[in-house]
């Protein structure tokens, strides 16, 4: 069964495709991919209005997705071994902090 931060995470899920998908492309086009004018792509190129606020917002849910995704895996790994040996609940519990504990510094 669905737990409500399953629902969550389908729903940034989501967002961060559209978010992809809205994202323009860095060449000229069909005619820069027949021609080879999308090779440069290291090219130094400002974005700017719209362009750079979805950037933002890409890069902003994508971080809160995965910080979603390392909790739902913490929360069903604890769950699972909490009906069983409490020892193992804990070992899980500090193995996931040590996952955590980068990204959050």
């Amino acid at each position: 069964m669905l737990q409500w931060y399953d629902y969550i995470f389908i729903i940034v899920s989501l967002v961060v495709i559209v978010l992809a998908l809205l994202q323009g492309g860095k060449s000229e086009g069909a005619s820069g991919a027949i021609t080879g004018g999308g090779l440069n792509i290291f090219v130094q190129r400002k974005e700017r209005g719209s362009e750079k606020i979805i950037s933002w917002l890409t890069f902003g849910f994508a971080i809160v997705w995965l910080f979603l995704a390392l909790l739902i895996m913490v929360l069903n790994t604890t769950s699972a071994s909490s009906g069983g040996d409490t020892s193992s609940a804990s070992d899980s519990a500090a193995a996931a902090a040590m996952v955590l504990l980068p990204f959050l510094l």
